[in-house]
């Protein structure tokens, strides 16, 4: 099992699974923030996948934007892969709302930083969010 970054560690909970991807919780009660990360060790950009693991992230990522946008009732859906202070390769997908508090901007580097949503530490999920995006394999 491919270890975290000691960032993502500290400001995520742990959700669940994909096949590929590790499905994390941002800690910020701001915005419905969630990252994944895929499984995969000295990984720091989407190329550097194989074309398979490239096509199950896509599909993992299409799933959970999906799901989020419908769950939350999202006016738009935010996905990057930033990586400026974590080398792992993961990618973003924010909640977004024509009337939170960053809108239009970006809701990273703004330097009112958000407030923590969860104190505690994450335990493990079940992997219930993250069933209906596996792969052929």
């Amino acid at each position: 099992m491919t270890s975290l970054h000691p960032q993502l560690q500290r400001d995520c909970l742990l959700l669940g699974r994909f096949p590929l991807c590790h499905l994390l919780l941002m800690r910020d009660a701001n915005h419905p923030w969630f990252i994944l990360a895929p499984e995969r060790d000295g990984i720091t950009e989407l190329y550097q996948l194989e074309p398979a693991d490239q096509q199950q992230l896509m599909r993992e990522s299409c799933h959970l934007s999906k799901v989020l946008a419908q769950q939350f009732q999202a006016h738009k859906m935010s996905v990057a892969a930033l990586g400026n202070l974590v080398p792992q390769l993961h990618i973003h997908h924010i909640v977004r709302y024509r009337h939170d508090a960053a809108w239009p901007a970006p809701v990273w580097g703004g330097g009112g930083g958000g407030q923590a949503l969860f104190a505690g530490r994450a335990g493990g999920g079940d992997g219930t969010a993250c069933r209906g995006a596996g792969g052929g394999g």
